[in-house]
């Protein structure tokens, strides 16, 4: 399914309708137990994503702007609320996992009920505050149905003696073939003084501005992703055992960690190293490019490729100029894909691409006033940022602005990288 929001503020009824049908679809192939099981603190269940997102509009749009609306339940507030302060207390994180009530049908029932409410307040002339905020309430979902795949790849994963499928993958893109995989090579930018940042024009989210100037000298980027056949060298060549290519936190989280490829990887001694995907385990492709990486290990490789990795601002003017495509959510795939052609490829869809940029306010930024303005800008220390989207990301949501951010030792999250060198 492809989810499209327009970004003039037209139609927001279909809009909002889309795209709350697709995270029901998201979660359709998943059993009650599926939906209720959080695998690690970062990890959030199914059943609460769906909650939470429907909090966002019951909270910050009908309780405000819908005379009359009747609260679904009292205590919804302090269970789907994330990290909104300003708003009230919060159950812990750590434990939306112990939470076997509400039932996802009831979970479902809440849903039913804020779409009908927001079907009324959609239907009335709306003023541009709240027309801006619902259409950062349908953002703010996608993100979450990127999340919603991120964390049940992680919670099946854990299933080590089944290995089970979230969904099986089309025959159409298991055919999909490694050969014809175009050489690695280089793309070269001038650099100079460029502007980075969303312009202005259609929805992005607070932290993708202001829009600004910035000096970039002469760098090249390489064309395609790093691959699975590219990792497999650098672990051939002990890039998993030498601390000299390793940042000092990175060494001590590999050690901490045990990491010795990268996530999801499952070595066999018949059948030599798999990758669990949404789809199921299945053999390594060594022309998909490598997923499910760290910052630390990104860092390390491009050290031992004699590279780095790329700024954000590189990143963005290399990108600028392309239209987001490629292999995002509406392929079904959900799994990154080999690249196909030559020249600069792959900047969206696939992986999520580290950069070597801290994540930090935009010269002039400043948060939207209230509780709106906790979405962003409370997370502008310790994190890296990421760009270009992901395999699981929806194609509606995407831009060359976007910036996507983690900390740098997490890796359930589907990012890889791409190569980057000073002319």
């Amino acid at each position: 399914m492809t989810v499209t929001l327009a970004s003039d503020l037209s139609d927001l009824l279909v809009g909002y309708q889309t795209v709350r049908s697709y995270t029901d679809a998201l979660a359709a192939p998943l059993s009650n137990e599926d939906q209720c099981i959080q695998s690690m603190p970062d990890v959030s269940p199914t059943k609460w994503h769906r909650a939470h997102v429907t909090w966002f509009f019951e909270t910050f749009l009908l309780k405000t702007r819908l005379e009359g609306y009747r609260e679904y339940h009292p205590a919804f507030g302090f269970l789907f609320n994330s990290y909104y302060e300003t708003v009230g207390d919060r159950h812990p994180r750590p434990e939306r996992g112990n939470l076997s009530r509400p039932s996802c049908e009831e979970v479902a029932a809440y849903r039913s009920h804020v779409d009908q409410a927001m079907a009324e307040l959609l239907a009335r002339p709306l003023d541009d505050a709240t027309a801006e905020l619902v259409l950062l309430g349908l953002h703010h979902e996608q993100q979450h149905q990127e999340l919603l795949l991120m964390d049940i790849k992680h919670v099946l994963s854990t299933n080590r003696a089944l290995w089970p499928a979230y969904h099986d993958l089309p025959p159409a893109l298991a055919a999909v073939s490694d050969n014809g995989q175009p050489a690695a090579d280089w793309t070269c930018f001038e650099g100079g003084d460029v502007w980075v940042g969303h312009d202005g024009a259609g929805f992005a989210f607070d932290n993708e501005g202001p829009r600004h100037r910035t000096i970039l000298p002469p760098y090249r980027l390489a064309n395609r992703l790093v691959t699975c056949g590219q990792w497999l060298e650098f672990m051939a060549d002990g890039g998993y055992s030498t601390p000299t290519l390793w940042l000092s936190d990175g060494w001590y989280q590999r050690q901490e960690y045990g990491w010795e490829a990268p996530s999801y990887w499952d070595f066999h001694s018949e059948d030599g190293w798999r990758v669990f995907t949404l789809h199921g385990l299945e053999p390594l492709s060594p022309d998909e490019p490598v997923c499910h990486l760290s910052y630390y290990e990104a860092d390390a490789f491009a050290r031992w490729a004699g590279a780095r990795l790329p700024t954000e601002a590189e990143w963005e003017h290399a990108a600028a100029e392309q239209k987001p495509g490629g292999n995002l959510g509406d392929q079904g795939r959900w799994h990154p894909a080999p690249a196909a052609g030559d020249g600069l490829s792959q900047l969206f869809g696939d992986v999520w691409e580290w950069t070597s940029s801290p994540y930090g306010p935009y010269p002039g930024f400043r948060p939207a006033p209230g509780a709106v303005g906790e979405y962003n800008g409370k997370f502008m220390v310790n994190q890296f940022v990421l760009r270009g989207g992901a395999c699981v990301t929806p194609p509606g949501h995407i831009r060359a602005t976007y910036r996507n951010f983690f900390h740098p030792h997490t890796r359930w999250h589907f990012s890889g990288m791409r190569l980057a060198q000073d002319v």
